[in-house]
């Protein structure tokens, strides 16, 4: 055991945690109070099960987020593989994009985004 102990406070971020483990090539991290108080353990994987979420269970979560800011489910395709979102279609409001690629970046379990939204055609324009 490492002595003082690496801790880590219950408001630490998972790259944080995760940091700590691996600089100091440890498998578990206390997670005490202010006063010192031991409130937890937080192992590696427990870290790592945040980053391994289904693939479909992610492109649900970024449906709900992107959708509505986006137009809709209709206007908007969500596609993951690997953890790799794919974003397509024509969104109604492309002043929106960045911010709905920003929110599903931020997911649990996302790897990446990539933006394949098109601008949406000109009213009357024929396909």
């Amino acid at each position: 055991m490492t002595a003082p102990a690496i801790t880590i406070h219950p408001e630490a971020t998972i790259p944080a945690a995760a940091r700590l483990l691996n600089d100091h090539h440890i498998r578990r991290l206390p997670v005490v109070d202010p006063g010192g108080t031991l409130i937890g353990i937080v192992s590696r994987r427990d870290l790592l099960s945040v980053f391994l979420r289904p693939d479909a269970e992610i492109a649900e979560e970024a449906r709900q987020v992107a959708a509505p800011l986006l137009g809709g489910p209709h206007r908007v395709t969500v596609r993951v593989r690997s953890g790799i979102v794919t974003l397509s279609g024509y969104p109604e409001r492309r002043d929106l994009v960045p911010v709905a690629l920003g929110l599903v970046a931020d997911l649990d379990g996302v790897v990446t985004v990539l933006d394949k939204l098109s601008l949406p055609a000109p009213a009357g324009a024929n396909g």
